[in-house]
């Protein structure tokens, strides 16, 4: 019984919280995407570029002089201009076209390649690394915990909770909402349809610029940073049923958990085939998700 404690609280504890401070980075980052393609019905797949971008912008304006707190309002707020521009110059070309679902695809991959390319040119292939805002660890239940780390987990929870009171809980919401509803009658009811289209595509990509803020200081910043994470985020949004909040935060936390627990039986080598065997393995069942439903499946 000792050594069963001893193992649960040294060994299984540790990767445990820190399954959870990777999970709540990867749904908000999740949530972009879910909220993009329950409004505009589009898979993002420049994403993980938008991620990349958040995180090299932290670092150049860090170089300046701007310390995490300023960085962590500072870069979602640039990110949103970018994200706005994207879905006018872009997305909205071939919104209205009856192969809109493969012609947004292609043209948000195409432009993730070109985004990627440029983040090459600019800051070079090397992978960098910012200096870690927080140091120092805290002790939890016996538990090590990295302040940052800890500190990643309580401000992204309240950042998710934050989005859903934003969602479901306001005006704004409500018209957001009623734009992915009905577009038509809500742009009767007097709401402007394609403001919100592409104030909430530009919201989903300043989440994701803010995942590259908190992740960077853990996993280094460098141009293909974005591809990685990006499966992730997808097969979160997936199993957890696209379009759905409540099923990308339960996906998210789920997975990460399964990635986490997992490495310490088998090789990392074989942890994200787990993951992606999984998502298989729910769609086999739900094609919808977890929480999706067959509509917007």
């Amino acid at each position: 019984m000792a050594e069963f404690l001893d193992y649960t609280q040294f060994v299984l504890a540790p990767q445990v919280l820190n399954g959870l401070s990777l999970g709540v980075a990867v749904i908000l980052m999740a949530l972009g995407l879910t909220i993009i393609f329950g409004l505009l019905d589009v898979i993002n797949m420049a994403h993980g570029e938008f991620y990349a971008i958040g995180a090299f912008l932290a670092l150049a304006l860090g170089a300046l002089g701007l310390n995490f707190w300023i960085l962590l309002a500072l870069v979602p707020l640039l990110m949103v201009p970018l994200g706005w521009l994207t879905e006018r110059a872009l997305i909205q070309r071939v919104f209205h076209s009856r192969e809109r679902h493969i012609l947004t695809l292609l043209l948000t991959f195409g432009f993730g390649m070109i985004l990627e390319d440029v983040l090459k040119l600019v800051f070079g292939a090397n992978t960098q690394k910012p200096p870690m805002p927080i140091t120092g660890g805290t002790e939890i239940l016996g538990v090590f915990l990295p302040n940052y780390r800890l500190f990643l987990i309580l401000f992204g929870a309240a950042l998710i909770l934050a989005v859903w009171v934003a969602v479901f809980r306001t005006r704004l919401g409500a018209m957001v909402r009623a734009a992915a509803y009905d577009k038509d009658m809500a742009s009767s009811l007097g709401v402007p349809v394609r403001a919100v289209y592409s104030g909430t595509f530009a919201f989903g990509v300043a989440l994701a610029g803010l995942s590259g803020v908190l992740l960077a200081p853990i996993y280094s910043v460098f141009p293909t940073m974005g591809r990685d994470f990006i499966l992730m985020a997808f097969t979160v949004v997936i199993v957890g049923g696209m379009g759905s909040i409540q099923g990308a935060v339960v996906a998210g936390i789920l997975l990460t958990q399964v990635q986490a627990i997992s490495s310490l039986y088998i090789s990392p080598v074989w942890t994200d085939p787990l993951v992606f065997g999984i998502m298989v393995m729910v769609l086999m069942v739900r094609p919808q998700g977890l929480f999706g439903r067959l509509g917007n499946a």
